[in-house]
C-alpha cells in the first residue's frame, strides 16, 4: 500500500469514526506519521495509546507522538460512547451478534475490539454493555509479501503443501496468510490458479463487512465469514469444491479433527498458530499430535526481527 493510500485510508475510514475530541488530536498529524500505525487503544479515563511496528506511543494534543504516555490525550467516557455510536451508525442492535464475539468489523476490514460489562447467559456471552475501552486495529494489505514463501508452498505438479505458519502475536501471520490466498487464487505464469476457501472465524483474513471481503483475496476465493474453523472446513469440503482451505489460529481439538478430514478428502490446508518456537508449538498436545503425524509438510516460523512477517526458519518434510 502506497504512502498516499495509507493516509487516505486513515482519513476516510478511521477518522470519521473517532469521537470529535480524539479526531482533533489526530488531525494535527501529517499523513506520513500514520504509515506504521497498527492499533489505536482508547480506555476510559486513561491515556490514548498508539501501537505501531516499533512499539507504543502516546499522542499529545500539542506536540503529537510522545514516548511518555502520561502526556497523551486522556480518553473520556464520552469519547468511548461517541466512537461506538459512530462505528455502529447509532444502531448497536444491528451489530448484536458481532458484539457477542467481542468485536465489530467495519468498512475497510478494520476491526474494533470492545471491552466493558459482559452479560453472561449460562456459559455463553449474551451481550457487552457499559463499554469502557476500544481497540481499533487497522487492516492493511501487503500485496506480494507471500512471494518469499510461495516456492516452499508448492509441491511438484503444482500440488499445494499443507503449510503451518508459526509465530507470536503481531508478527504478520494474518497478513501473510491473506496474500498466500490471493496468490494461490490468482495464479501466475508459472503456477496454475487454485480454488481457495477462507474459513474466517474472526473476520480478519478477508475482513468482511456486510458479507463482502474488504481485502483482496483473489478471484477464485470463497469466504465463510464468522464461521468456526471446524464447521467451516467440513462445509467447504461438502459444498465448495476447494483445492485449498485457509484458516487462522488453530488450537481446539475439533480443529485438528477437521484438518484430518480435509486431508483425507484430498484438500490442502494452510493455517497458523500462536507459538514463539517449535518447542512452544509441540508443548501444546493438539499441535504436537499434528506435527508428529507430519500433517504439515511445510512449517514456517515468523518473527518481527526485521519487521512483521520476518521469516526465521522453514521446516520441510517432503
Amino acid at each position: 500500500m502506497a504512502k498516499g493510500e495509507v493516509g487516505n485510508v486513515f482519513n476516510h475510514e478511521i477518522m470519521p469514526l473517532l469521537a470529535p475530541a480524539v479526531r482533533r488530536v489526530f488531525s494535527r498529524l501529517e499523513s506520513h506519521h500514520l504509515l506504521k500505525v497498527e492499533e489505536i487503544r482508547m480506555r476510559s479515563g486513561q491515556p490514548l495509546i498508539i501501537r505501531d511496528w516499533d512499539g507504543e506511543y502516546g499522542l499529545d494534543a500539542n506536540t503529537g507522538f510522545t514516548a511518555d504516555i502520561n502526556r497523551s490525550y486522556r480518553v473520556s467516557r464520552e469519547d468511548i460512547i461517541r466512537t461506538i455510536a459512530a462505528i455502529s451508525d447509532n444502531s448497536l442492535y444491528a451489530f448484536e451478534e458481532d458484539i457477542k464475539r467481542g468485536f465489530i468489523t467495519i468498512a475497510g476490514g478494520h476491526r474494533v475490539g470492545l471491552a466493558g460489562q459482559v452479560v453472561m447467559q449460562e456459559a455463553n456471552v449474551k451481550a457487552i454493555k457499559e463499554f469502557s475501552s476500544i481497540c481499533l486495529r487497522i487492516a492493511r494489505e501487503i500485496k506480494g509479501c507471500a512471494a518469499q514463501v510461495m516456492g516452499s508452498i508448492y509441491a511438484p505438479g503444482d500440488k499445494v503443501k499443507n503449510t503451518l505458519l508459526v509465530s507470536p502475536p503481531r508478527c504478520g501471520k494474518t497478513t501473510l496468510l491473506r496474500d498466500i490466498a490471493r496468490s494461490l487464487s490468482s495464479g501466475s505464469g508459472q503456477r496454475k490458479a487454485c480454488n481457495v476457501v477462507i474459513v474466517d472465524e474472526r473476520s480478519e483474513l478477508a475482513g468482511c463487512y456486510l458479507g463482502q471481503p474488504q481485502m483482496e483475496v483473489g478471484p477464485r476465493t470463497d469466504v465463510l465469514d464468522a464461521c468456526s474453523k471446524a464447521a467451516g472446513i467440513i462445509m467447504s469440503i461438502r459444498a465448495l469444491s476447494p483445492e485449498v482451505i485457509i484458516t487462522d489460529e488453530l488450537g481446539r481439538r475439533e480443529d485438528a479433527v477437521a484438518i484430518r478430514e480435509c486431508i483425507n478428502a484430498g484438500v490442502s490446508i494452510i493455517s497458523s498458530v500462536h507459538a514463539g518456537s517449535m518447542d512452544e508449538l509441540v508443548s501444546r498436545p493438539i499441535m504436537s499430535e499434528l506435527v508428529e503425524a507430519r500433517i504439515f509438510k511445510n512449517i514456517i516460523l515468523l518473527s518481527r526481527s526485521k519487521g512483521p512477517g520476518s521469516i526465521e526458519k522453514m521446516i520441510r518434510w517432503d
